[in-house]
């Protein structure tokens, strides 16, 4: 299967371990947005169309890169920022190659369970497969 890790960039400690185990397991990966360029960060002197085109070409190789894979898989783990933790944490990027994943039909992993955030309704609405913070459980 051909499966591409999704996760926010906090995550990113993480890919090298669960693609490794996929890859042994005779999947194909296809990473993250930036994760092998290490180019996933903007300055802080660019203009508003530098950012906007920065997020529409990021959204765009997601979109291309998951109309070509079997599923995506989704690293949700706790994330701490300003003494709050975020347990199960999915951002709004890692949302929307999600949804892109629902439209078009793709088989959708979640390391763990669901998030308590606003967006709960549609992340159950995509029926993922929920890993429960075991990547042996992923089949």
């Amino acid at each position: 299967m051909k499966i591409m890790i999704c996760c926010s960039t906090s995550f990113y400690d993480k890919v090298d371990d669960i693609s490794k185990y996929l890859v042994d397991k005779g999947h194909e990966v296809v990473y993250p947005n930036g994760y092998l360029e290490n180019s996933y960060e903007l300055d802080d002197n660019v203009t508003d169309d530098e950012y906007s085109k920065f997020f529409k070409d990021m959204f765009q190789e997601s979109t291309d890169k998951i109309k070509n894979c079997d599923g995506i898989l989704v690293l949700n783990y706790d994330k701490a920022k300003n003494g709050a933790v975020k347990n199960n944490y999915i951002g709004a990027s890692t949302f929307l190659e999600m949804y892109e994943a629902f439209m078009n039909d793709k088989k959708i992993y979640m390391m763990n369970g669901y998030p308590d955030n606003m967006l709960l309704d549609e992340i159950k609405s995509f029926r993922p497969i929920i890993l429960n913070g075991d990547i042996n459980n992923f089949k």
